[in-house]
């Protein structure tokens, strides 16, 4: 499926896809927080005018069918946050593809620390998170955790050679 995978950059056009994902997906396991609403509400405002990144995945035929967020968290660090695939296309490496594309572009921005914050029940997320090179990391808990209610998982990027 990946020759039939793009990776899309943000644009206003495509914030409502961001919204949509992310609350499809959040909505089917947990509540929406303020903090999700904030985020997805206010994409351009929240995460890339503050020095973020967001980027879609395009299915040839289905169109966008995946988001996910990097958001500067402080002077290098970054969270990967927002990261969502439509059900329709979950188990077709859509979020491998895009996941790769995300971690390469914190690369690009020298992110340190690249990390996320999740819950245990996204357990087929977390898998993805540690092929990846995503590992469990107390202080990253310990430091960023509070932020969500549903979080008591914490993972920092850590590159394989």
């Amino acid at each position: 499926m990946n020759n039939a995978l793009t990776i899309r950059e943000y644009s206003e056009a495509l914030a409502p896809h961001f919204h949509d994902i992310n609350a499809e997906w959040i909505r089917s396991m947990f509540r929406l927080e303020d903090t999700d609403r904030e985020v997805l509400e206010n994409p351009g405002k929240k995460i890339i005018e503050p020095g973020g990144v967001i980027l879609f995945v395009e299915h040839e035929t289905l169109g966008i069918v995946g988001a996910c967020a990097l958001q500067k968290t402080g002077a290098s660090s970054y969270e990967l946050t927002k990261m969502g695939v439509r059900e329709s296309v979950r188990g077709q490496k859509a979020g491998e593809f895009l996941l790769s594309a995300i971690i390469e572009r914190a690369a690009s921005l020298k992110a340190d620390p690249l990390y996320l914050l999740t819950s245990s029940k996204c357990a087929p997320a977390i898998h993805l998170y540690e092929k990846l090179g995503f590992v469990h990391d107390a202080q990253i808990m310990e430091q960023y955790g509070a932020r969500y209610e549903r979080c008591d998982v914490a993972m920092r990027y850590r590159a394989t050679s």
